[in-house]
């Protein structure tokens, strides 16, 4: 095992309609090989929709990807050909099925890992505007949403009270 190499997102090209056993099956040889060092994480891209049929509405969990899984792990000889070697499983997706990391932000952009976010400020809390065209203003904490990197404040402008939506890193703890 390689020291001090970090795992990375690589994704695998499967039969349509084979993700989830290529995902199960994956995660079975991963266990019973003992190689949750090398393959840390698999994961099918979903999202949820809400479909309307015969006047009856219903939520349904939908593959944004179809035919593609996600995999984090660090590439080796031995990682490599268990996961090529996974029924169903074409190969990885990148030249000549060399696998290919994906990027940090294609990472983000996927959403397939969670990044909690600590902020030194809470509900109504004084703070103060660091950046952006409102740099300068004061305000109070309204509402704080890490999931989505928004903070809401009310600012006093012009004689009234006005929320204003900022992200996180906008804003700081008033001295």
């Amino acid at each position: 095992m390689p020291e001090n190499v970090e795992a990375k997102w690589y994704v695998v090209h499967t039969y349509s309609g084979y993700e989830n056993k290529v995902a199960n099956d994956l995660a079975t040889m991963v266990e019973s090989r003992g190689m949750q060092d090398l393959i840390q994480d698999i994961k099918i891209p979903t999202e949820t929709v809400t479909e309307i049929t015969d006047d009856k509405t219903r939520e349904v969990e939908r593959k944004i990807f179809p035919g593609y899984v996600l995999i984090k792990m660090i590439v080796t000889n031995d990682s490599w050909y268990v996961v090529r070697n996974i029924r169903g499983c074409t190969g990885f997706v990148g030249p000549a099925s060399k696998p290919v990391p994906l990027s940090d932000s294609e990472v983000a952009a996927l959403g397939v890992e969670k990044h909690s976010v600590q902020v030194g400020y809470n509900v109504d809390d004084n703070v103060k505007i660091i950046s952006g065209p409102l740099e300068g203003y004061s305000g109070k904490v309204k509402s704080v949403d890490t999931a989505n990197n928004n903070v809401c404040v009310i600012l006093s402008m012009f004689g009234r009270e006005t929320p204003v939506e900022l992200e996180l890193d906008q804003i700081s703890l008033d001295d």
